[in-house]
């Protein structure tokens, strides 16, 4: 079983767990307004607005609120992956931080 150590993990792997949250919010954002069956209905209605154009309205806040959940776990399954491979976790990839310098050593 895998405890999140990088020495103990095999080479090559990394923590996939909260990616794949990420993944599924996203999903979810994606395929529910393409699932058009689900709300090919005119009841009920909403302030005389039938449901398949009220129930699309309210789809646009919450999948907004999906995809800022979705990014803000990414960050932090971002910082897991950096400090998983030794690097640091809150510099971008491929900063100066990031680049040897000419002794070898990290900046």
């Amino acid at each position: 079983m895998a405890d999140g150590n990088p020495a103990t993990r095999p080479a090559g792997s990394r923590p996939i767990g909260l990616w794949v949250v990420v993944a599924v919010l996203l999903a979810i954002g994606i395929v529910l307004p393409l699932l058009v069956n689900l709300y090919d209905a005119v009841d009920p209605t909403l302030w005389g607005f039938p449901f398949y154009y009220w129930f699309q309205f309210a789809l646009i806040p919450v999948v907004s609120l999906l995809t800022y959940v979705a990014f803000r776990i990414s960050l932090v399954a971002t910082r897991r992956d950096r400090r998983s491979v030794g690097l640091p976790a809150d510099a971008p990839a491929g900063s100066v931080t990031d680049a040897p310098r000419e002794d070898g050593e990290r900046a």
